[in-house]
């Protein structure tokens, strides 16, 4: 297994999550994502963490390796709850100056986007480091199969995001060998403030869109060569098996809707 887990990665193993359909784990990906924009109390938000935990341990991946996996964004997080305190207004206000307010319903806020944040990107990472992308892919041409009937390009839209789950791990490790090569030449990314630390990553950002570019021509000429049509039908040599555990899975989901809709309305 890897020392680092990436967004978008897969981890193989034999646990109840690997095992479960990939239809089952989509789908109760999306509903949990939607539940958590349902959360308006501490209780509920500890009844969406102790479940985002049972699936972590049912997957029997390190949680040191989902830690690895956020890291990348932590800046991104941190920055969007900075401004959710210093800019939102309302209750009882602990600072000011200038433009920036810290007030009480800015850091409630604030937490509750950290919250949404840290368990949305979690509960993807479990989905992507048990499912092998194809899987995923497989899984949303057949969610979005009704779509067809409009006329919606399904075939070409798993196709794209199964290419960009694909290429996240690959992009993040190129990226980590752009800094190091970087720092081998002796720039040092982690000194100064942000904006420093900004500028500093237009040396890494530059190539890394080259390759990136790069890898999407020779995608293209490689799909082309063998002959790939958009507008053909599509095979899959595995096919999608429900199973009694995905039953069960499906039922535990319902049962912790039931539950967050009741103490949303009773809180």
């Amino acid at each position: 297994m890897n020392n680092a887990l990436v967004f978008g990665s897969y981890v193989p193993g034999d646990s109840v999550m690997h095992r479960l359909d990939p239809r089952t784990k989509l789908l109760m990906c999306f509903a949990y994502v939607v539940l958590v924009f349902c959360v308006n109390s501490w209780a509920t938000c500890l009844l969406m963490l102790v479940s985002l935990l049972a699936a972590i341990v049912a997957s029997r991946v390190s949680p040191k390796l989902y830690w690895s996996g956020i890291k990348p964004l932590a800046w991104i997080i941190m920055i969007t709850v900075a401004f959710q305190v210093l800019f939102s207004a309302g209750g009882k206000v602990y600072w000011h100056w200038g433009i920036m307010t810290v007030t009480h319903d800015g850091l409630i806020s604030a937490l509750i986007i950290f919250f949404r944040f840290m368990v949305i990107v979690t509960a993807s990472t479990v989905l992507t480091a048990t499912t092998p992308t194809l899987r995923v892919a497989d899984a949303l041409a057949w969610m979005m199969q009704p779509l067809k009937k409009i006329k919606v390009p399904v075939n070409q839209i798993t196709l794209m995001i199964s290419i960009a789950l694909r290429f996240i791990p690959t992009i993040a490790n190129e990226a980590t060998k752009i800094a190091n090569a970087q720092r081998s030449r002796g720039m040092n990314l982690d000194e100064g403030n942000i904006f420093k630390r900004l500028m500093r990553m237009i040396p890494i950002l530059i190539p890394l869109f080259v390759d990136a570019f790069k890898r999407a021509e020779e995608l293209a000429t490689a799909m082309e060569a063998r002959g790939y049509d958009p507008e053909a039908p599509r095979t899959h040599y595995r096919q999608l098996q429900w199973q009694t555990r995905d039953t069960w899975g499906m039922l535990a989901l319902l049962v912790l809707a039931v539950i967050v809709i009741v103490l949303r309305f009773m809180i």
